[in-house]
């Protein structure tokens, strides 16, 4: 933990007085954090926090799945799907009360960036608020129109209104937690994107080969322990997420299912939640991959253009040292915003060159550190398994493979 904390630290040395402020944009993240009770700071909210847990992520589920499975209501009140959804929304968050989340207000954000923290809790409540909002609605509905079919304790109206509150609530925690761990993960690469967009400028100053490379080293060592976090958090989803579809899958396509819009609506409704999750993390991580791997064609183009520049200059004779140069390689400087997409991931790779001192440091030098780039790649990885746009194919092949063996058992789609 210790070591962790260090790396925060060291990551942007401009934040390094933000860690202690108690008011602004940090302080809403970490009351974000309190509210839904994922605050591990000290033993009372550690205890808060396992409590709400069980309350609302295991105990109301198995409550509800028991007592209100309607299976003597009609086709519209029915819940044939209700296990896969509890199932579903409770793995996912079990899979987080491990996750050092509360350990997340740790995270550095440059004072220039506060705009991504805000655009960070906005979109967390661009996923959520409208899902909350059609469970909330489909609730309403379940409990009024089915009153005289649905068990109820004591007075009806009374006990519809708590058990319909005690769903709701346990449906929005179980899905805020999840989602703002995927949110987080995204702003955390986001922000090592700007670290590398920083690191990118070394190639248009005075630079020493030495100081790049520690440079170098620091950044994969942040990767590193961003992978170590959240490899277990990824994968669990990864596989959740997998089983999930593919259970629903399962029992929606079988002969004697009766799908309608009443019944699988919850169905739906968590899959998206959860498919919408795991599309964060993978994307955030394979685009800090693509970024970092792009500092090595970018210092080969550095080279590169030293080296002709030099040449150039002494037109073919032996290159003598030089203090600057006036030729200017224009590229594009154009980096784009976060969610541009095709040519937009590649702009680290069009950082305009300008090798003005890359004629002070030797050719055998330039040549080493391009060569270290080339066989040291940084990124996300998991469990040794660099996350790149490579194993993204890969992994959508093995998840469209299972669907189409699954279909074909089902439904005969050979």
């Amino acid at each position: 933990m210790e070591e962790e904390r260090e790396f925060f630290l060291r990551s942007n040395k401009a934040f390094s007085g933000y860690l202690g402020l108690e008011g602004g944009e940090l302080q809403s993240f970490r009351s974000c954090l309190k509210w839904v009770c994922v605050d591990q700071s000290n033993l009372w909210r550690t205890g808060l926090s396992w409590s709400i847990f069980f309350v609302l992520a295991i105990g109301v589920p198995i409550l509800s799945h028991f007592l209100f499975s309607c299976s003597s209501c009609d086709d519209k009140h029915a819940r044939p799907y209700d296990v896969i959804v509890q199932l579903s929304l409770s793995s996912s968050c079990r899979s987080l009360i491990h996750q050092p989340v509360c350990s997340c207000k740790e995270v550095w954000a440059p004072e220039h960036n506060i705009f991504s923290l805000q655009r960070s809790m906005k979109l967390l409540s661009l996923f959520v608020l409208p899902c909350f909002a059609v469970e909330i609605a489909y609730k309403i509905w379940w409990y009024i129109t089915g009153a005289t079919q649905i068990p109820y304790l004591g007075n009806i109206y009374l006990s519809h209104a708590i058990a319909c509150t005690l769903e709701l609530c346990s449906w929005l925690y179980r899905t805020a937690i999840f989602l703002l761990v995927c949110v987080l993960f995204r702003l955390i690469c986001h922000m090592q994107i700007l670290r590398l967009e920083d690191f990118a400028q070394v190639f248009q100053k005075e630079s020493d080969v030495g100081s790049v490379l520690k440079e170098h080293l620091r950044i994969r060592r942040n990767l590193r322990i961003i992978s170590h976090r959240f490899r277990v958090f990824i994968l669990s989803s990864l596989i959740l997420v997998t089983a999930s579809q593919l259970a629903s899958l399962l029992i929606t396509t079988r002969s004697s299912a009766k799908v309608t819009i009443y019944k699988a609506g919850e169905l739906a409704l968590c899959s998206i939640s959860l498919v919408t999750g795991l599309g964060i993390c993978l994307r955030s991580a394979t685009k800090i991959t693509h970024k970092a791997q792009s500092v090595t064609c970018l210092a080969a183009k550095w080279h590169v253009c030293a080296t002709i520049d030099t040449f150039d200059a002494t037109d073919g004779e032996t290159p003598t040292i030089r203090a600057a140069s006036a030729q200017v390689f224009p590229v594009n400087t154009n980096w784009g915003s976060d969610d541009e997409e095709g040519d937009g991931d590649d702009a680290l790779d069009n950082t305009k060159m300008i090798p003005i001192y890359a004629h002070t440091i030797s050719f055998h030098k330039r040549q080493a550190l391009v060569t270290y780039l080339e066989n040291n790649r940084a990124g996300i990885t998991v469990f040794g398994f660099m996350l790149d746009r490579t194993w993204l194919h890969t992994i959508f092949g093995v998840e469209m493979s299972l669907v189409l063996w699954l279909l074909s058992k089902t439904i005969g789609i050979s």
